[in-house]
Formats: structure tokens, C-alpha cells, sequence
């Protein structure tokens, strides 16, 4: 997702090449169009750079704008891509809109994801469930996730740790609720940024509405290691809830370039002692 308009500009092959010169092996593709061209030059990433496909990117039904195939009108063809780029992971990346207004509409969301993920196991296939925050609102005193998790038993997790944050729980918990379960986690940190200065001239303007959105609002995606996580335990507590790629996601930049973010979450992990893991 990070990488999308590289590969727009320079084509996906190009793309993984200046991510394999920062140490990443292993990518997963989302918000990427699965055409031949760039089916092609991910799997030729495969063999010229090393790169692992960790995953694909799927929604259970179309939606208007969006790169992203469905298992509804694409599943011959994304089980075809998958096995073509030796990716046995399939993600969702999040219930759609629609899915979130009742406890019915969550069940229906999860029990149908679930037949998809029946279905993908006669492939040799997994379908996982990346989280949000909204995720942890709750229907009758139950979280989201676990009626989506409790709904679709043949589907795992794959753990955003920003967004369980944001949400307001522990990565670390969650990462052991859900382990044995959970293949993939998304590793990107939360910060709380500064108050831009535009905000205290609202202030002094007396639009103090206005000063108390930016207030609300200093909630940032940071590079790992570059924010308020405790990544020295998330990272342990992800390998030991049994996943087998950690994930390196920023969903906005705040000026960097996406190669800069890249490096310095690189070099802060490994800082940690956890250059081994890539």
C-alpha cells in the first residue's frame, strides 16, 4: 500500500528492487492492480531479487474504487495468482462499510468471509482478517473482531498493532489473545504529534472548536521505533503468537518520502536486535 504510486511510476519490479536494497525479502501486496503486467513483474521479483509474496490482497465483494479483486467476481483468478507467486496467505483488509451498522450485518460479513476461507483451504490457501480500530467497538459488550473472529472460524488474523492501540487495547495482549491464530502482524507505530501552529491561531482568534479538533486530532502513524509502542515486546510477542511475517506499514508520511520511511524503521528494528528476522 505504501509503495503504490512507485509502482504506478516505475512498475513493480523496479519498485521491490530499491525495497530488497533496504533489507526487506518479503512484501505484501495491497491496493496494487493484479493485472498481468505487474502479476508478471512481481513474480519475476521472485526470482531475480528473492522477494517473497507474503500475501495477497482480497475483498469478499466488489467495492467501486478500489484495486482490489473480489472472491465474489475473481476466485479462479486470484487462486491462479496466488499459486503463481507461491503466496498461500490471502488478507482482507477491512469488513466493508456497510458491515459495520449492526451485529446481523457483522455476522453475515464474517459467515460469508468464512465460506471463502472453506473454499480457499481445498487450494492450499488461507484467509486472514486485518483489523482497524473500529473493530473494537462493541455489539452487546462484544468487541467486533471477536464476532468476526467467533463467525469465521476457518479465517486467522492478522494484527495491526497501531490500530489495536488506537483502539484502545494492548498490542501485546492482543497479539496473545489471538495467538495461533494470527500469520501476519502489521508493525507501524503511534504517535502523538505537535500541535500544528496553525491551531493556536485559531486559539487567539477565539475559534476554540477549532483548536479543540486539532487537539483531538495529533494521533499520527509513525516509523517503528519513532513513536509511544513498545516494539522491544511486540515484536517477541508476534514471532511467539506463531507469525510468520511482521509487516512494516506507515499509512501516512507527514512529508517523508516512503524510501526514507522505510529505511528508518529498518535500521530501528534492527537497532532492537532483530535484524535477524529479515
Amino acid at each position: 500500500m505504501m509503495l503504490k504510486d512507485s509502482f504506478a511510476e516505475i512498475g513493480a519490479f523496479e519498485t521491490l528492487r530499491k525495497v530488497s536494497a533496504i533489507g526487506y525479502n518479503a512484501v505484501e501486496i495491497s491496493q496494487i492492480p493484479m493485472t498481468p503486467e505487474n502479476v508478471a513483474e512481481l513474480d519475476r521479483s521472485r526470482s531475480e531479487l528473492g522477494m517473497d509474496i507474503a500475501a495477497l490482497s482480497v475483498n469478499v465483494e466488489g467495492r467501486k474504487g478500489m484495486p482490489v479483486e473480489s472472491l465474489a467476481e475473481n476466485f479462479d483468478k486470484i487462486v491462479d495468482d496466488a499459486k503463481r507467486l507461491d503466496s498461500s496467505l490471502l488478507r482482507i483488509g477491512m469488513l466493508p462499510f456497510p458491515a459495520m451498522k449492526s451485529l446481523d450485518a457483522v455476522v453475515d460479513f464474517a459467515k460469508q468471509a468464512n465460506g471463502y476461507a472453506e473454499r480457499l483451504q481445498e487450494h492450499g490457501i488461507s484467509l486472514y482478517y486485518h483489523n482497524h480500530h473500529i473493530e473494537f467497538a462493541k455489539f452487546d459488550g462484544k468487541y467486533m473482531l471477536d464476532i468476526i473472529a467467533d463467525n469465521s472460524p476457518a479465517m486467522g488474523m492478522e494484527i495491526d498493532v497501531h490500530w489495536v492501540q488506537r483502539g484502545g487495547l494492548d498490542p501485546v495482549r492482543t497479539l496473545e489473545k489471538y495467538a495461533g491464530r494470527t500469520a501476519m502482524v502489521h508493525l507501524k507505530d503511534y504517535r502523538i504529534g505537535q500541535m500544528p501552529e496553525s491551531s493556536f491561531g485559531l486559539l487567539e482568534k477565539g475559534d476554540f472548536p477549532g483548536f479543540m479538533a486539532e487537539f483531538k486530532n495529533v494521533v499520527q502513524f509513525a516509523e517503528v521505533g519513532e513513536g509511544n509502542l513498545d516494539f522491544p515486546s511486540i515484536v517477541p510477542a508476534a514471532v511467539e503468537a506463531g507469525a510468520q511475517y511482521l509487516l512494516v506499514e506507515q499509512d501516512e508520511l507527514y512529508g517523508r518520502t516512503v524510501w526514507d520511511a522505510l529505511q528508518t524503521s529498518y535500521d530501528n528494528l534492527a537497532a532492537m536486535g532483530h535484524a535477524d528476522l529479515f
